[in-house]
């Protein structure tokens, strides 16, 4: 029976069923307080999915989340970060690993106490085990991550659905960490190695995980490369894919803001659509001991001044070449042995490529967020 002092928005009794129910107008009233930022842009409150290839770099980039996140500072070398709790569950890594990644990551300082680590759980118990420390840190709006979830999450039964299976072993995390207002869980998941035009397909297994998550990040780099790509989409962020580039496992954006960042993701595309072309004039500028012209790459490759000028300038918009004075390009190999002859740097025998990701990184006084795995 209805207890008398049941009712719903309207003043009708209502019953059991219906305790939910509200009216628009209540919702109008409502003020709601905006989504926790963990890394604003890229993880926010509630739960997500980070995914990529074997060997991408995700455990080193969910690394540097953990320990920018508890420490404080910036994030991918540019983004300010409030410190917080944070859990690492490296199901994957035992302690020795992960004092060599840390140590490597911390450049010397100290592995922040707000970070706590657990390499083994009990089997089924993943909910209780994260549940019971958010217990602990419930006004704190802390951080968990779990590397992997492959590894954390219930196997699947012969005879199960594969959709509702691996839906509902989403759905119980995300239910856990909505339990707890600001909170977030970001679980480290491998890619699908077919290729899609939407980097949502990347989710390795079906749609269903993706379907359960708040928002998703898929990390992207080739072998050799130290250039990576982040895309980024979900419910409540802004769809978006930014260019980063790696040193030594360390992440950071290809420029100073978000922005800046997938501007010059658009030009890393366009630059790649150049083709050979593109390849010879940066060969070219390359080969040349002093900065060259538009006009000098004009006359060596056969091509218009206007027409070389716009490769010189995609090649400086990708993070390829850079601009010195006016009308003049350089390499950014060529840039950095000037400055350090002309500093008496004793840095010589770092690889341009990783001098350059430092110049992103920035001067180490703060951790940094990610870091692509060098394997």
């Amino acid at each position: 029976m209805t207890a008398p002092n049941e009712y719903d928005t309207d003043g009708h009794p209502i019953d059991s069923l219906l305790k939910g129910l509200v009216n628009g107008a209540w919702l109008d009233a409502q003020v709601f307080p905006p989504l926790e930022q963990i890394v604003p842009g890229i993880v926010t409150e509630g739960f997500g999915f980070i995914v990529g290839p074997p060997k991408a770099g995700k455990s080193w980039f969910v690394g540097n989340l953990a320990l920018a996140c508890a420490s404080g500072g910036r994030a991918l070398g540019q983004i300010k970060v409030e410190p917080r709790p944070v859990l690492y569950l490296a199901l994957e890594d035992g302690h020795r690993r992960l004092q060599d990644r840390f140590r490597t990551l911390t450049e010397g300082q100290p592995i922040p106490t707000r970070l706590d680590l657990l390499v083994k759980i009990e089997p089924g118990q993943l909910i209780a085990t994260v549940s019971e420390w958010l217990l602990r840190h419930r006004n704190d709006k802390p951080l968990v991550i779990l590397d992997t979830f492959g590894k954390g999450r219930p196997q699947p039964k012969r005879g199960d659905n594969p959709y509702l299976a691996d839906y509902q072993a989403g759905t119980a995390l995300k239910d856990m960490i909505d339990a707890f207002p600001g909170a977030s869980l970001l679980a480290v998941h491998h890619s699908r190695k077919a290729e899609s035009d939407d980097f949502l397909d990347a989710v390795s297994g079906t749609q269903g995980l993706a379907g359960s998550a708040d928002y998703i990040l898929v990390l992207t780099r080739k072998r050799q490369s130290d250039e990576g790509a982040l895309a980024i989409t979900g419910r409540d962020v802004t769809e978006t894919e930014i260019a980063m580039v790696t040193s030594g496992g360390r992440w950071a954006l290809a420029g100073s803001t978000m922005t800046e960042a997938s501007a010059a993701l658009a030009a890393r595309k366009d630059a790649g659509k150049l083709g050979d072309q593109s390849a010879d004039v940066l060969a070219l500028v390359k080969a040349s001991p002093e900065p060259v012209s538009p006009s000098f790459v004009a006359d060596k490759l056969g091509m218009d001044n206007k027409t070389a000028g716009t490769y010189l300038g995609r090649l400086v918009s990708a993070g390829r070449l850079i601009r010195q004075g006016r009308g003049m390009y350089s390499c950014v190999e060529s840039v950095e042995s000037v400055e350090t002859n002309s500093t008496l740097s004793t840095d010589s025998t770092v690889p341009a490529s990783e001098r350059a990701a430092n110049r992103w990184l920035g001067s180490g006084e703060h951790l940094d967020l990610t870091d692509g795995d060098p394997a």
